[in-house]
């Protein structure tokens, strides 16, 4: 099992130059870990990729049923007071937006408090630097 930040979930669904290095991450593990948020961020960045005309709205409709069909097998960590409590602690650690907070925080959930146990899929620079420090193995498609 590997945790999936938003960024590396979203090339596996719309084509990106980054979809390939992505899809064979997903291939040699693919039992996914996520935060809560993780679909709405991805319909996020969806949305936002079909305004600035970098997919279709066909392809935005595909994306989103995809994003479905990939929820219903991966592990999903829920809201708890715990995550919440360490992403305040990540806020102050780490130079992090609050939603990354949230999902590394849930990553160290998900982690049983053992980051080192739990390989973190990001392709957000700032998001694996804090991880890294947090003690994760990072893994960053290139």
């Amino acid at each position: 099992m590997r945790f999936w930040d938003a960024s590396a979930i979203v090339p596996l669904l719309v084509h990106q130059t980054a979809s390939a290095a992505v899809g064979g991450e997903a291939e040699r593990d693919q039992e996914l870990a996520v935060w809560w948020g993780t679909g709405v961020e991805c319909v996020s960045a969806f949305t936002r990729l079909e305004r600035e005309g970098e997919i279709t709205t066909t392809e935005l409709v595909a994306a989103i049923d995809n994003l479905q069909s990939l929820a219903a097998s991966w592990v999903e960590i829920q809201p708890v007071a715990r995550i919440r409590k360490t992403a305040e602690r990540l806020l102050r650690t780490h130079p992090l937006r609050a939603a990354d907070a949230l999902q590394l925080a849930a990553a160290i959930v998900a982690a049983d408090g053992d980051p080192r146990s739990l390989p973190f899929v990001t392709l957000d620079e700032r998001l694996a630097r804090a991880a890294e420090r947090e003690g994760f193995p990072v893994v960053e498609p290139a």
